[in-house]
Order: C-alpha cells, then structure tokens, then sequence
C-alpha cells in the first residue's frame, strides 16, 4: 500500500486532462503536487483552483527537450526537495495514415510518449533508490496492446512504454527496492485529446478514470488497464486467434480498427 498523506508527487502533464484530475486527488490525500506541463495558462489556471487545497507548484516544461527536463528537475529538487511519487502522464497523438506522417510528427509523437517518461524517472530515480522508497506510475494506452489504422506512431510510442515501464518494474523487483512501477493502459478518455472518434467500446469519462489510476497506485497495482477487461480480450484473443481472425474480431466485431476514422483532436 502507498500512502500518500504528505508525499510530494509530480505529474507531467499536470495541468489539463485527467493530470488535472490527479492533481486535486492528491491534494484531497494531504500530498505536495508539483505540475509539469509545457502550457504556462494552463498551469497558472490549475495552481489558482487547487491553490486552497493544499501545496501545489507549476513548472514549464517541454518534455520532448532532455535539457528542459534536467534543468527543471534540478530545479524541483533545490526548491521542493526528492519526489516520492512520479506519473508520467503527458502525452500526444497524431491521428493520421503512416504515409500522411510528417518527421516532425513521428519525433515528437516518440519523444514526448517513448521517450519522456523514460528521461523525466532517470532525473528522480537514484532519489527513490538512495531512500529505497517511491513510486512510478506510467500512463500508457491500450493503443499499445492492439495495432490501429491511423494511430500507427502514437501505437509504437505506447508499445514501447509499456515494455520499458514492466521492464523497470522487474529491475526493481530483482534490485530488492521498495520502488514500486505501475503501468497504466486506458482505452479511450474523453478529454478532447480523442475528439471525434467514435468506439462501440463505452469512451472513458476523465474523473472515473484519473480515480481508478490514484487508487491503482494507492494499491501498487503492477499493470492495469482501464476497463479491466481488455488486457484479458486482447491477450486471450491474439493468443488463440489466428491474425485474420483477431483482425476481424477486432476490426469488425468491436469496431476497434475504424475508431479514428472521424478523429480530430484537440482544436488549436
């Protein structure tokens, strides 16, 4: 169990979505929130409303430059101290076909999704391990279980989160600490991030879906997908079905293959 009363937690991407949600979770758990996000309104907005809950800091950053990260993490700890809880929630997708992707967006789709939470634990890692405690939660996606037409970038970047998260976790394990790694793999939220995609699959209302992840870290729950059982369908059905059958399983019976067809994304 990981209590939370007076740890100091950092979430990226802290100041919108279901960051947001997280944050004024914490602070309900009498926890210090420090906010990492790369829109300074946004911040400023969230540490107004949560001001009077608790201790709340903001931070810009960018999570896709490695030197903002380890300037503004130098920072967290000169002026905050050692975190003890990190989520690495920020995130961004680019809903298109392969062929339409510019360099641009297969970079920065990878270096804020792949390889972000990755750079960002390294800066607070050796903290948890030096006082053998902490706690890193992944905010992943079910995109990262099942191959999807026009998610194939944010796919491989959520693909490749999932293994290093599980792989750190087994390090961690094998190392004896008492850091505990949770995965986290949604399917869907309805936060604007996926506006426009329809799904036969209910789309996962924000306050429900932040509540589950606190509460999975609260328990040091290792892998967990929201809802529950599309780890079980996707595993259960890549592992007995032939491709052309999980293909049409998944394309046709559940719809999953056409869920981007209408996407949008958040307005600019």
């Amino acid at each position: 169990m990981t209590r939370l009363e007076n740890k100091t937690v950092l979430i990226t991407g802290g100041a919108a979505g279901i960051g947001k949600i997280m944050a004024r979770l914490m602070l309900e758990r009498k926890a210090k929130v420090i906010i990492w996000d790369i829109n300074q309104a946004e911040i400023d907005k969230t540490i107004a409303e949560f001001s009077d809950r608790g201790d709340i800091f903001g931070f810009n950053v960018d999570v896709s430059d490695i030197e903002q990260i380890q300037k503004t993490a130098n920072k967290v700890k000169q002026e905050i101290g050692a975190v003890d809880v990190l989520i690495n929630n920020a995130g961004i997708v680019v809903g298109k076909l392969f062929k339409d992707h510019s360099t641009t967006d297969i970079n920065k789709t990878m270096q804020v999704n792949a390889n972000a939470p990755m750079l960002v634990t390294m800066e607070f890692l050796n903290d948890m391990l030096n006082q053998n405690l902490g706690h890193i939660c992944n905010i992943a996606s079910s995109g990262g279980l099942v191959a999807n037409p026009k998610m194939s970038v944010y796919v491989a970047s959520k693909w490749s989160a999932i293994g290093w998260s599980d792989s750190l976790r087994l390090e961690m394990k094998q190392m004896n600490s008492n850091i505990n790694v949770t995965t986290i793999m949604p399917y869907y939220i309805n936060t604007g991030m996926f506006a426009g995609v329809k799904s036969r699959i209910p789309i996962l209302e924000p306050e429900a879906t932040a509540l589950t992840i606190v509460k999975a870290i609260e328990k040091n729950k290792k892998m967990l997908t929201i809802p529950g059982y599309i780890y079980r369908f996707t595993r259960l059905g890549q592992a007995i079905m032939s491709v052309n059958f999980f293909d049409w399983f998944a394309g046709s019976f559940l719809g999953i293959y056409k869920t981007m067809e209408h996407f949008v994304g958040h307005k600019k």
